[in-house]
């Protein structure tokens, strides 16, 4: 069951138009990514370093 406190946020840069995108939240000590799709299909939780890590990955590409 879904924590109805926690806050899922698109990117800025999702359209809205019903394309592929992921929503983050803060999860106590790490942050939860999600399809946006699919909501309810569960999520993965990773740390912050990991995540900068990945953000820092991608931009470089």
């Amino acid at each position: 069951m879904e924590d109805l406190n926690v806050q899922w946020r698109k990117s800025s840069h999702s359209g809205g138009n019903g394309g592929e995108c992921v929503e983050v939240a803060e999860l106590g000590g790490t942050i939860g990514v999600r399809d946006s799709k699919d909501p309810e299909g569960g999520h993965l939780n990773v740390s912050r370093g990991a995540l900068g890590a990945l953000l820092a990955d991608l931009k470089q590409s």
